[in-house]
């Protein structure tokens, strides 16, 4: 399990006026610069010291931000399985559910069983159900989910052939030069192609289209 895809720090700023020779004005045969008196009342040339303890404050601060995203993302799970759990008893479906937190998003799976019916064509149903999970979590925390739900390993074995077949377009387009457009897919099979496409050397990827037809085009680097 990456609680964004946002943190900010207070930076202590060292401000300092550089005066060069160049509009100072010179005296006497030695050339030296005729420095003006210091001004009691200017902020102009003054070094701020850096205050560490605020420092170390803004460090504590990121600190506990990171470990709220990471305590959400498992609340999100846990919620994830409870409501997963509860459909499988009203559909009397035998699984077993796996909770995890990968980068900035909760993951969830369900496994064992006979679990093709939840699944569907193309994943059609474990993507009903991934969003239906995804609206009972927000409903509970009151912040909107991006949960990923995999049932009977699909995704893992789909994201594994997409990976394949991305780099093999990487490979052609790159010696071809020629773009060249991927079948229509879902968002999650999207994200999985274009993070290999940015991986790869002399090509980059888009998307185009309107859902449920969008598609990749990975084109060579100019």
């Amino acid at each position: 399990m990456s609680a964004s895809d946002n943190h900010t720090g207070t930076d202590t700023v060292t401000t300092a006026e550089a005066t060069s020779d160049a509009v100072l004005p010179q005296i006497g045969g030695a050339g030296d610069p005729a420095l003006p008196d210091a001004d009691a009342a200017s902020a102009d040339a003054v070094v701020e010291p850096v205050d560490i303890e605020d420092a170390e404050d803004d460090d504590a601060e990121d600190d506990d931000d990171a470990e709220q995203g990471e305590s959400l993302l498992v609340r999100e799970g846990d919620v994830a399985g409870d409501y997963l759990e509860r459909l499988l008893d009203i559909l009397d479906v035998d699984g077993d559910i796996d909770l995890d937190v990968e980068g900035d998003r909760a993951s969830v799976a369900v496994v064992g069983g006979q679990l093709k019916t939840l699944i569907g064509p193309d994943g059609a149903t474990l993507e009903a159900l991934q969003e239906l999970t995804r609206l009972a979590v927000a409903q509970s925390t009151g912040v909107r989910s991006r949960l990923m739900l995999d049932i009977g390993g699909f995704r893992a074995k789909r994201r594994a052939d997409l990976t394949s077949l991305a780099s093999a377009a990487a490979e052609r387009v790159a010696q071809s030069g020629q773009p060249e457009r991927l079948s229509a897919m879902n968002p999650f099979e999207r994200k999985v192609v274009h993070d290999v496409i940015a991986a790869a050397g002399g090509v980059h990827s888009e998307s185009e289209g309107e859902e449920p037809n969008r598609r990749v085009v990975v084109l060579p680097d100019r």
